[in-house]
C-alpha cells in the first residue's frame, strides 16, 4: 500500500488587503450593511418632510401621489389646527418609513 499525501496550499495575505478589509467591516456594520446612502436617505426625507404644508419626503421617496392627496387632505384639515398637525406628524412618520423599506428592499434584492 501506497500512502497519499494531502497538500494544502494557503494563500499568503499583505498586511494592506487585512487593513482594507476592516476598513470594509467596519463601514458595513456602521452603515448596517445598505452603504452611506442607504444609510442616510431616511434621515433626509425626515429633514425633507419637516418644511410643512408641501409633503416633500413623500415626493422623496417617488411617492408623488400620496403626496398630493396629503396635500389636498391638508385644506380641510387647516380648519380645524388640531387635525393638521396630526397629518403632519403622521406624513413625517410615513416619508421615515417609506425610506427605510426602499432600503430594506433594495439591500434584499441586492445579491449575495
Amino acid at each position: 500500500m501506497t500512502e497519499e499525501e494531502l497538500v494544502i496550499h494557503i494563500p499568503s495575505s499583505s498586511y494592506e488587503h487585512k487593513r482594507t478589509n476592516i476598513v470594509r467591516v467596519i463601514f458595513t456594520q456602521i452603515t448596517s450593511g445598505v452603504g452611506l446612502w442607504g444609510s442616510f436617505k431616511p434621515v433626509l426625507a425626515v429633514l425633507l418632510s419637516l418644511v410643512p404644508f408641501l409633503f416633500l419626503g413623500q415626493h422623496f421617496n417617488r411617492r408623488h401621489r400620496k403626496g398630493m392627496d396629503l396635500t389636498l387632505l391638508q385644506l380641510p384639515l387647516l380648519l380645524t389646527g388640531i387635525l393638521w398637525v396630526i397629518l403632519f406628524l403622521w406624513s413625517i412618520f410615513d416619508a421615515w418609513n417609506e425610506a427605510q423599506n426602499t432600503v430594506i428592499s433594495a439591500h434584499n434584492a441586492r445579491p449575495a
